[in-house]
């Protein structure tokens, strides 16, 4: 049976370059890279992850926690850890903890301290002082998305900006009458991102000084059906309505534009739609939206705690604000006259 040697002979590399390269760990170049992967593939070589294991102490297994993954951002997110976690030869155990306090409480303070993971990403999870103190005291490295935690590393956007931007898009196109789609209580645990666009929805408003009417600000779950309804009450019962609907995800976007649909008004000449996301639906439905590009957070998240473990004690906290693309589509035009 071929050994790591062989494989290194056969590749004309170092053992040393052949065990990062098969590992996913560390720097080696992708021409290395590839020709340590040929020769394993030629001799037959299959890394013993267990035998490493027993010498790093260290399990190639990351934890990933999320809220759900019902949700498309979510679901998302996961892809692109996933995708760069196989890059990088490492396993992923996914915690899911919708089911409440009880199911949280014993992924964070029982499953996630033990020798199962190496390292947590946590997704839009607000983890206490003492969750986080946890973990980094048992030498398990923390990268969050979605909003800070205090002595790990994280990844954001700026949500409370970026909704702004949506509706000043609007008002410079000439909008007056613009509503708000945003989500209801449940998703305001946490880091409150629904509260956080709302604030900028109404802070644009205000600046630009504009009414902010409370039948115009509706809730919804963040899912397509859920706007669908409230968007047919939104732009179907009252005299007057909006000439336009800044939505607090591209989902409910879509969900809008179907309802305005029922109703005979055409997007955008009689509504104007933004939404926020980045969702594939968003180009089929000629979406101007927010792209935040969750993959590709994931996919950073994966790269900072691989950089972390290649540092050890030396690695430093980054807290990094992703960048996002504003991409005007055929679902906003100036208000009907």
């Amino acid at each position: 049976m071929a050994g790591i040697k062989d494989v290194a002979e056969r590749a004309g590399l170092s053992i040393a370059t052949v065990s990062r390269a098969l590992s996913g760990k560390g720097n080696v170049s992708p021409a290395s890279r590839e020709r340590a992967r040929a020769a394993a593939a030629e001799l037959g070589f299959v890394p013993s992850y267990q035998a490493s294991s027993l010498a790093s102490g260290r399990t190639r297994n990351i934890g990933l926690v999320v809220p759900t993954v019902r949700r498309w951002y979510f679901s998302s997110v996961v892809e692109g850890i996933s995708a760069a976690l196989l890059d990088a030869g490492y396993d992923l155990t996914l915690y899911n903890i919708t089911e409440g306090p009880v199911r949280r409480r014993s992924i964070l303070q029982d499953f996630l301290l033990r020798k199962r993971v190496d390292a947590v990403i946590a997704v839009a999870l607000a983890l206490t002082e003492g969750e986080i103190g946890q973990m980094l005291a048992i030498n398990r490295p923390l990268v969050g998305i979605g909003g800070p935690l205090p002595g790990a590393s994280t990844i954001r956007i700026d949500d409370h900006a970026l909704a702004e931007s949506a509706v000043n898009h609007l008002i410079r196109l000439g909008h007056t009458r613009i509503a708000h789609l945003t989500g209801d209580s449940v998703y305001e645990q946490d880091f409150k991102i629904p509260r956080t666009r709302l604030d900028g929805y109404e802070k644009a408003m205000t600046a630009a000084g504009l009414p902010l009417r409370s039948s115009w600000v509706v809730r919804a779950d963040f899912t397509i059906g859920g706007a669908y309804t409230v968007a047919r009450d939104l732009l179907g019962g009252a005299s007057e309505r909006p000439t336009a609907v800044f939505a607090a995800s591209d989902e409910m976007a879509i969900g809008t534009i179907l309802a305005a649909r029922d109703f005979g008004l055409r997007v955008p000449e009689d509504l104007s739609v933004v939404g926020f996301d980045g969702h594939e639906l968003g180009e089929l439905f000629g979406l101007t939206t927010i792209d935040q590009d969750p993959r590709g957070q994931g996919a950073l998240a994966v790269r900072l705690l691989l950089g972390e473990f290649d540092a050890g004690a030396e690695s430093a906290v980054a807290n990094t604000e992703y960048p996002t693309r504003f991409v005007i589509r055929r679902s906003t035009a100036v208000p009907p006259s």
